[in-house]
């Protein structure tokens, strides 16, 4: 089994995976005071109520936007699994074309949520994931990775206008039923629910008239549920996008330290540069490389350099005889 963990601003998900199945999943807040051992109890009492034992855990992988907790689980996991965490690294690990401007400010959570939705749903295709910021990821029907929108979450909105209106209250976040507000609290929430449901859709039309009328929109994160009824542009709520995400860097990531002959997927991209078709801009191709890779590349290059000094020797020895 694969314990995946997706450890965003507001919110830290976990999920365990049986091959490609999703046996159980937690949304929880994430800590960044937390010791290791806490992080480490916690997740063995999840285990625990979901009938999950910790020693059939094969694998941990994560996808983290929080570096300062970092080193806190990738200990937890040597300490609570014996196993040695992987991270998904903006930009190193990225199993997609990936064509922002510079690829090491793509957030993992990110990719992962590109990468799952081009397997799951084709492309092209943009994700919506409504977290702390709203980031809106794009991907080609190549399976690229475009780039995309951010814009501020609902939460932290929210808590700037309670925090600097001092007669404002806070409201339960919901759809009022109606646009006209008679009291505070509706008025609130009207704001909330229509504007943030406006600025999703204002962005989408603009999305999806560039990339095509065929755009798949698919909406993941914590306020999904509650935005995509109101909107015309998104199709369908994924809660576990970046999950799948992360499941999926997993798997190739072990084809590759198996094999590293084997070629990844046709989404998989090797070291270099490109541009996007019209588009007049560079991109970088990433790829999970192996250790065995790697060495394999600088015995190469040292074997030529031995065949070129050889080469240069046997042309002064013949040079001289002459």
């Amino acid at each position: 089994m694969l314990l995946a963990l997706d450890v965003g601003n507001t919110n830290t998900v976990l999920g365990v995976f049986a091959g490609k199945r999703l046996t159980a999943h937690w949304r929880l807040t994430t800590a960044r005071d937390q010791t290791v051992d806490e992080y480490g109890i916690l997740t063995r009492d999840l285990f625990t109520l979901a009938g999950i034992k910790p020693k059939g855990i094969e694998g941990v992988i994560i996808a983290s936007v929080v570096p300062s907790l970092n080193a806190t689980l990738l200990e937890m996991a040597e300490r609570y699994f014996g196993l040695q965490a992987q991270f998904v690294e903006p930009g190193t690990q990225a199993v997609m074309r990936v064509l922002y401007d510079n690829p090491e400010e793509v957030g993992a959570d990110r990719i992962a949520n590109a990468v799952a939705a081009f397997e799951k749903y084709g492309g092209p295709c943009v994700v919506v994931d409504f977290g702390t910021a709203i980031n809106f990821d794009v991907v080609s029907a190549r399976g690229e990775y475009l780039g995309g929108v951010l814009a501020p979450g609902l939460g932290i909105s929210a808590d700037a206008l309670f925090a600097q209106a001092a007669r404002l209250f806070r409201v339960e976040i919901r759809d009022p039923g109606k646009i006209i507000g008679t009291n505070t609290a509706v008025s609130l929430q009207a704001g909330f629910y229509y504007g943030f449901t406006g600025l999703v859709d204002g962005i989408l039309e603009r999305l999806t008239k560039e990339l095509g009328p065929r755009t798949r929109v698919i909406a993941t994160g914590g306020q999904a549920a509650l935005i995509a009824p109101g909107s015309r542009y998104i199709e369908s709520v994924d809660e576990n996008l970046t999950l799948d995400g992360l499941r999926i860097f997993w798997e190739r990531m072990q084809v590759q330290s198996r094999d590293p002959s084997t070629p990844l997927p046709s989404t998989a991209l090797r070291t270099g540069r490109a541009g996007r078709k019209g588009a007049g801009r560079k991109g970088v191709r990433c790829e999970v490389l192996g250790a065995r890779n790697q060495s394999r590349d600088r015995e190469g290059a040292v074997n030529k350099q031995e065949k070129k000094r050889e080469g240069r020797a046997r042309h002064n020895d013949t040079k001289g005889r002459k």
